[in-house]
C-alpha cells in the first residue's frame, strides 16, 4: 500500500474494487495527491459518493467522514452539510449519470447557489455499472448497450451547464493527464465556492467492448488518449477531441453559500432584538 493510500484511505478497502484496467482506482490516487500537497488532513474532508461505478467504488474508501447518497443526490446532502458544517472541505465523487441526467437540477443549482464544494465528475460516457447504456455524454454515434445502431442523440458537456449556472471553478481532464488533474484538483480545492472537475476516462467492460470493440486497457486508454490530443498514432485526425484544461476560473469572486446564509441568519437576528 503506497504511503497516501496509507495516510488517507481505509485499509481494508485498498485496492480498488473496480474492474481490471478502470481509471477510478488511479484518478482516486490522484484525488489523494491533491488533497496532500494542498496540506489537507483527513479528518478536514467530508468525501461524498454517488452512485454508480464511480460511487460504488469509491464510497466508504475515505478514512474519514463518508457520505453515499442515492442516485443523482449527492449534491442536495453536500449543500445540508456545508451549511451546517462551513469549516469542512466537502469532495464530491460522482458519475455522468448523476451529475449530467438524474442529478441535473441538482447540480444547476449548487453551482447557482455557490456551495462550497469541490465536485469531481468522472466520466466513462454511459451507465456502466447497470450493463453499458448511453448517457448524456456518450459520443454520437457510438454504440452502446441500449444504442445499438449509434448514439443518435446530441451529447453534452456538463462543465458548460455548470459555467452557464454561475460555478466559480470549472476544469476537464482526461485519465492521461495525471499532472495536469492533480494540479487543477489543488485549484479546485482552493475555491471557496462552487467547483466542477470533469474527468473523462473509458470502461473497459462496457463501452470497451461496445464502442470501442475491444476490453482490451491499453487499448482503452490509448483511445482516450488520441482524443485528448485529437490525433491517432498515424496522425490521422479523431472523431472528435476533448478541450482540456481550465474552461472557467473566477475563484472566490463571489461569496459562498453557506456564509451567504450564515450572514443573513445574524442580520435577521441583529434587527429582531429588543431594542435596549
Amino acid at each position: 500500500m503506497n504511503k497516501l493510500a496509507q495516510k488517507y484511505l481505509r485499509p481494508e478497502l485498498v485496492p480498488t474494487k473496480a474492474c481490471q484496467g478502470c481509471a477510478i482506482g488511479s484518478i482516486e490516487h490522484w484525488l489523494l495527491q491533491a488533497i496532500d500537497e494542498s496540506g489537507l488532513k483527513q479528518e478536514d474532508v467530508i468525501f461524498g459518493a454517488g452512485i454508480g461505478c464511480v460511487g460504488r467504488q469509491t464510497f466508504a474508501t475515505w478514512g474519514g467522514d463518508n457520505f453515499g447518497a442515492t442516485h443523482g443526490r449527492a449534491l442536495a446532502v453536500a449543500t445540508g452539510l456545508k451549511v451546517a458544517r462551513p469549516d469542512k472541505q466537502i469532495m464530491l465523487v460522482v458519475g455522468d449519470g448523476d451529475a449530467s441526467s438524474i442529478g441535473a437540477s441538482h447540480l444547476v443549482h449548487a453551482a447557482r447557489r455557490n456551495v462550497g464544494v469541490t465536485v469531481i465528475c468522472e466520466d466513462n460516457m454511459g451507465y456502466e455499472s447497470t450493463g453499458g447504456q448511453f448517457s448524456p455524454t456518450t459520443p454520437p454515434g457510438y454504440v452502446t448497450n441500449s444504442s445499438p445502431y449509434g448514439m443518435v442523440e446530441q451529447s453534452f458537456n456538463p462543465c458548460d451547464l455548470v459555467i452557464a449556472a454561475g460555478a466559480t471553478f470549472v476544469a476537464e481532464t482526461t485519465a492521461v493527464q495525471m499532472r495536469q488533474t492533480v494540479k487543477i484538483v489543488k485549484m479546485a480545492l482552493a475555491n471557496d465556492g462552487f467547483s466542477f472537475v470533469l474527468i473523462r476516462f473509458p470502461c473497459i467492460q462496457n463501452f470497451g467492448a461496445s464502442a470501442l470493440g475491444s476490453r482490451d486497457p491499453s487499448f482503452g486508454m490509448e483511445w482516450i488518449y488520441d482524443h485528448t490530443k485529437g490525433k491517432t498514432k498515424d496522425g490521422e485526425k479523431t472523431d472528435f477531441a476533448w478541450e482540456t484544461g481550465i474552461k472557467h476560473d473566477a475563484s472566490n469572486s463571489r461569496p459562498e453559500f453557506s456564509k451567504v446564509l450564515r450572514d443573513l441568519n445574524t442580520r435577521v437576528r441583529a434587527d429582531m432584538a429588543p431594542a435596549s
